[in-house]
């Protein structure tokens, strides 16, 4: 059977002069309303304690147009300025269920450059796209078909440091899962930008590396450069592209791996990462951004849930690297510099190969327990999993299993998905 999902579907499109224009009073504007409400809702809970919601910050906006200082609001459309509320409450309904930080203001240098279009403010009419306050509609560069009788029901668009200029469409789309069977561990590394339980290894492909004198040369410049001068914003879009090219490549590549993942398995089982603490190494650190391991993830999560795949998430304190997967002793060390290990055993090991067996035999762990496969999220390690808690040598041979023998009512997952 199918499944109904909403996807978005982004294009690149070239503005008229005028559409340029107004898109960039719209941008300024959106950003402009964001920070007046956040500033507006911060000082109502700092000097009164009181917590202003959507209608409130809705209500202060229609004053705020009626004014002679904001009345150059009225210019662009209502519907993203409103969006843009809708934005700010999520982000705090999700600061109050500490799930995020506390929001914070929008640069005009730094922060992304979008609006968001709802129903009311587009016309979709034949295949075009003209958006309120616009006579013309978008020149869209239609680089793939939207799905068939697909109408958007909203429409992002937004401007990248480079200069480009997007659009996002979000539609309706059915989606047919296709049968796949076994299961397999993932160990995510530098030398090898994926490590899998079967023991194929993918290369990293360094798309940062790959362009890094043409990135250093381009930075020179820009430092070189007067700030304020029209050779300064020159120099500062080359640098944005040299970046955008590294972004798309590595972007390709993850789509490209994590399709290949989700259609030939049925079972994946990756580890949790603290991306966050790792790339604190500062000798490292340029190697796991250029990794992307947390975007690896996200697609990993969106599309095995559209595919009806079991993901699994093993604590990021599960010893994968220093656990032997043929009879379970743990070893006290294992330096980054040991990419081979011989366990007393008599058993030898590649280091990433037998992280990922180990990770498959976690999570499959796991799930057969029916624990939560939640990772563990807070400082202290005394809140376990029960894959830590228990012997290593009561899993002796599992992790030696192969993908292709496994039963496949094993692997349906009686807990939580991550």
């Amino acid at each position: 059977m199918s499944r109904a999902v909403k996807r978005a579907f982004k294009y690149r499109f070239y503005p008229t002069d005028v559409q340029a224009a107004q898109l960039s009073r719209t941008f300024g504007c959106v950003r402009l309303v964001y920070n007046m409400a956040l500033q507006a809702r911060t000082e109502a809970w700092t000097q009164r304690q009181e917590r202003i919601n959507y209608n409130a910050t809705s209500a202060l906006l229609t004053a705020w147009k009626k004014t002679d200082d904001l009345a150059f609001l009225n210019e662009v459309s209502c519907v993203p300025l409103q969006q843009a509320l809708r934005h700010l409450q999520t982000a705090y309904t999700n600061f109050w269920a500490r799930r995020a930080k506390h929001p914070t203001y929008k640069s005009k240098r730094r922060s992304r450059r979008s609006a968001e279009y709802t129903a009311s403010a587009f016309r979709w009419r034949d295949g075009t796209l003209t958006l309120a306050k616009m006579a013309e509609p978008l020149d869209i560069v239609w680089s793939r078909p939207l799905p068939d009788g697909a109408s958007p029901s909203t429409v992002t668009v937004s401007q990248d440091a480079a200069g480009r200029w997007f659009v996002s469409l979000l539609c309706d789309d059915a989606i047919t899962p296709i049968p796949a069977t076994g299961a397999v561990g993932i160990d995510a590394g530098l030398d090898s930008l994926l490590t899998l339980s079967t023991g194929e290894k993918i290369t990293n492909p360094r798309h940062e590396r790959a362009d890094r004198q043409r990135l250093t040369r381009a930075q020179r410049d820009l430092a070189r450069k007067q700030k304020g001068s029209a050779n300064r914003t020159k120099a500062r879009i080359k640098v944005a592209r040299i970046h955008a090219r590294i972004a798309d490549r590595r972007r390709d590549h993850l789509h490209q791996l994590t399709t290949r993942l989700v259609r030939e398995t049925q079972a994946i089982v990756i580890e949790d990462l603290a991306v966050a603490n790792m790339v604190k190494n500062h000798r490292l650190a340029r190697a796991i951004s250029d990794a992307a391991w947390r975007q690896f993830r996200t697609m990993l999560e969106y599309k095995a849930a559209w595919h009806g795949r079991d993901l699994t998430v093993v604590d990021r304190w599960f010893p994968s690297t220093r656990l032997c997967s043929a009879c379970g002793a743990l070893a006290q060390k294992m330096p980054l510099d040991v990419r081979e290990w011989t366990c007393p055993c008599g058993a030898v090991h590649d280091r990433d190969v037998n992280a990922a067996r180990n990770i498959l035999a976690a999570g499959l762990a796991v799930t057969a327990c029916g624990d939560d496969i939640r990772p563990q999220r807070g400082t202290s390690r005394t809140g376990q999993s029960s894959t830590k808690q228990e012997n290593p040598r009561a899993t002796k041979g599992i992790p030696a299993l192969r993908a292709g023998k496994m039963s496949t009512s094993v692997l349906t997952p009686s807990g939580r998905r991550p």
